[in-house]
């Protein structure tokens, strides 16, 4: 079963935040060609939770889409990549999921195969993608703070960052959420979420649009 890892990794000190900024560049070429990847992304973070618009040079994370849960478990145990990373690292944390829906392109591709079936009682992760265009950044940007504080409000929210590939342009969100049904109630039924995502498709504001809902796996 095709299963999706994120892995979110905490440094500090000025030398393990550096090295961390480097591997934005340098590691995806190590990480290419591991047993049983089909996908992945490097990605930074926001201040204030990820969300705000200046960057957070301690937080990183890896997005990895994995042809089963086996070759996800090697691979944050024996890969160099990932063990240079943990070695490194002051904090670090590893979500395994299996995708129960998802809907848009990543770079021109449909990362996630849907390998399971939404069960509103288990514990679920949600990840959206967007390139933002240029006309719409401040727009865009305006926004971000009350939805972060509607979605931290939200009950049932365990976890929730902003990531993303490029500053200000190329986002991405992650949130972690008690049970599915919690998160679809705030996905649907939260007023601000719903106007903005009501503002983005009349308007356009982005290039391209992914987003993936997930059964958590123990």
């Amino acid at each position: 079963m095709q299963t999706t890892t994120v892995s979110i990794y905490h440094f500090s000190g000025f030398t393990h935040r550096f090295w961390a900024l480097s591997q934005m560049g340098l590691a995806p070429r190590r990480l290419k060609g591991a047993s049983g990847l089909t996908f992945f992304k490097f990605l930074g973070s926001g201040g204030s939770n990820g969300f705000g618009i200046r960057p957070n040079w301690s937080v990183y994370g890896i997005l990895s889409v994995w042809e089963d849960r086996k070759a996800a478990e090697a691979a944050l145990e024996e890969n160099p990549v990932y063990q240079a990373y943990a070695k490194r690292a002051a904090e670090q944390r590893h979500v395994f999921l299996a995708n129960t829906m998802a809907h848009g392109l990543w770079d021109g591709q449909m990362p996630f195969r849907t390998v399971k079936a939404f069960d509103p009682t288990a514990p679920a992760a949600v990840l959206t993608r967007a390139t933002i265009r240029k006309r719409h950044l401040w727009r865009f940007w305006s926004q971000v703070p009350a939805v972060s504080r509607s979605v931290h409000a939200h009950p049932g929210l365990e976890y929730a960052i902003g990531i993303g590939e490029l500053p200000m342009v190329q986002q991405a969100t992650f949130s972690l959420w008690r049970t599915g049904r919690e998160m679809m109630d705030f996905a649907y039924r939260g007023e601000h979420h719903k106007r903005v995502i009501a503002q983005t498709r009349a308007l356009g504001w982005y290039k391209e649009e992914l987003f993936a809902r997930f059964e958590v796996l123990p």
